[in-house]
């Protein structure tokens, strides 16, 4: 039979689950319960990694608090999203809902938010610059909100960098949000 199955058989690990947490932060950094998800997923132990997860925490390589600080201002930064889709982010990876609304807090004080959103909607006003202003104007606004920015930072920056659009602006419905 050319096309028989493989059948999958549980095989142990090639490295230990210390070895392979190590390799996984050498590419990038993880939250405690990404890096055991993938340790178990990878068939070390519960034990194992239990273990090797207490040894990287205890070296200082893995902590959630500072990984939910970094992903936050890298996610504003070079991405140009918003606290809802950082959130949401941090939450898919396991972060505590305290720590990541903790990094949050810390980055609207910074106001490293505020530049992200002046930063993409100058872009995106830029790219788009053949569209008619009343359409470039409501498009702007939704794409903003997409990129999980929150609706009342939204209106307000938009005001500010584009005060001939107010009554455009007017018409946009601010809805309220977890902010």
């Amino acid at each position: 039979m050319p096309f028989a199955r493989k059948v999958a058989t549980a095989k142990p690990p090639s490295r230990s689950a210390f070895a392979s947490a190590l390799r996984r932060l050498s590419r990038r950094d993880h939250s405690e319960q990404e890096l055991r998800r993938a340790l178990t997923d990878e068939g070390h132990t519960a034990e194992d990694v239990e273990d090797a997860l207490v040894r990287v925490k205890s070296s200082r390589y893995v902590d959630d608090k500072t990984y939910a600080e970094r992903f936050t201002r890298s996610r504003l930064s070079f991405h140009g999203q918003g606290r809802a889709r950082i959130r949401h982010g941090l939450r898919q990876r396991g972060v505590d809902g305290e720590l990541v609304d903790g990094a949050l807090r810390q980055a609207a004080d910074d106001g490293l938010e505020r530049e992200a959103l002046d930063a993409a909607a100058k872009r995106y006003w830029r790219t788009h610059a053949r569209v008619p202003v009343p359409d470039r104007t409501r498009r702007l606004w939704a794409f903003l909100m997409r990129r999980g920015f929150p609706a009342g930072l939204v209106q307000e920056r938009l005001r500010a960098l584009w005060p001939a659009q107010g009554e455009i602006l007017e018409g946009l419905e601010v809805v309220p949000a977890d902010e």
